[in-house]
């Protein structure tokens, strides 16, 4: 079975980093996508940035374009979101997801993803 696991969230000022994981167990091939989703109090749940492990591509947002990177590590079987110059608006709590048997899908596109990891709670603070 896939199961994920977010990590790494935390309080940081504005202009600063973190990094989140996402620790993928369950998988038994490459045709999948994964994504990290936010959702900001009274919002809606919006896609951040996407991988393909088929081939590694990346897609984000225009919001953290140049800001974020995601990132895979396959011998862990980790994808990391790797957020720099964090700005306010950045405060979510942040998802990781897994869109199996799909190369690759619209960003944001819920509907594709079966699975989820936890939240991990991102606050950045002016």
């Amino acid at each position: 079975e896939v199961q994920l696991q977010a990590s790494g969230g935390g309080l940081v000022q504005a202009g600063g980093s973190l990094r989140l994981s996402c620790a993928a167990s369950g998988f038994t091939h490459d045709n999948y996508v994964i994504e990290w989703f936010r959702q900001a109090p009274g919002k809606k749940r919006e896609g951040v940035a996407s991988i393909s492990g088929t081939d590694g591509k990346t897609y984000y947002a225009d919001s953290v374009k140049g800001r974020f990177t995601i990132d895979a590590d396959t011998s862990n079987k980790t994808v990391y979101l790797q957020m720099n110059s964090l700005e306010t608006e950045d405060t979510a709590v942040y998802y990781c997801a897994a869109a199996m048997w799909y190369h690759t899908v619209v960003l944001g596109t819920e509907d594709y993803f079966d699975y989820w990891g936890q939240g991990t709670q991102v606050t950045v603070s002016s």
